[in-house]
């Protein structure tokens, strides 16, 4: 997978993360914006000024362009790797999503360990887009 290639891919699977959070997700649109940025906060995975709207949220993941902040799709990688469910990507370009955001919320020595540090039931899925989000981080562009 070309590098251009796969941060076109993260770019348009960011709205497909926040789509899994709100389809997975057990409480109403504006519960649900309010556990991503309070998980932000509490987990240090983004430092959101204002807590999102549902509707905001709903914005969010229509937006294939990935203008979102970064904090909301990092969060909802790290809230739906917890989930009993398992939910998993649905698309390419949302398994490079995943493997993007999985490598931002941690730091990993080796692409091993980052590939060992997942949920059992996302090795599988995750394994290309992870090494391209690896290869990609190593060039020093994943920002």
């Amino acid at each position: 997978m070309p590098q251009n290639d796969f941060y076109t891919k993260v770019r348009a699977g960011l709205a497909a993360l926040l789509q899994q959070w709100r389809s997975q997700g057990q409480a109403d649109a504006d519960q649900l914006a309010l556990i991503l940025a309070e998980t932000a906060r509490v987990a240090k995975l983004g430092t959101p000024e204002t807590t999102p709207s549902g509707e905001e949220l709903a914005r969010w993941s229509e937006d294939s362009a990935g203008t979102m902040p970064l904090w909301a799709p990092r969060t909802a990688v790290f809230l739906l790797n917890q989930m009993p469910a398992r939910p998993a990507p649905q698309s390419e370009a949302e398994a490079c999503a995943w493997a993007y955001c999985w490598l931002k919320n941690r730091a990993f020595d080796s692409r091993e360990q980052a590939r060992d540090a997942l949920p059992e039931h996302l090795k599988a899925p995750l394994e290309k887009a992870l090494d391209a989000a690896w290869r990609d981080q190593q060039g020093l562009r994943l920002v």
